[in-house]
């Protein structure tokens, strides 16, 4: 599953921004913030996990969650792809209609 996919669902979400204010967390501390079931909330950190998005490490018997930044990183560097093609467009319509004005202006004297 890509990121963009494991990030629609609203759970997986909020996981994500709990471990991001929070630096890293346990399985545990993580499923202790919501009203679901401890599988539940595993069932959706293995998919965050899968998708790049988390890292897990253990140590003894806990599961440390913390983001990803090959998963992040990822992400940031499509929206930034998307945001550059965006300002392109953005600054051909501006040259256009700065022509328009340019060519009204003079027939208008």
């Amino acid at each position: 599953m890509n990121a963009f996919a494991a990030l629609a669902d609203d759970t997986r979400r909020e996981i994500v921004r709990l471990v991001a204010k929070k630096g890293s967390l346990t399985s545990t501390e993580i499923s202790e913030r919501f009203k679901m079931s401890p599988p539940a909330i595993s069932q959706h950190l293995k998919v965050l996990k899968e998708a790049e998005i988390l890292r897990m490490r253990k140590d003894a018997q806990k599961r440390i969650y913390s983001l990803n930044d090959t998963g992040m990183n990822e992400m940031e560097d499509w929206l930034r792809e998307i945001k550059d093609l965006w300002n392109q467009r953005l600054d051909k319509l501006e040259k256009y209609l700065l022509k328009i004005k340019k060519e009204r202006s003079h027939v208008k004297k």
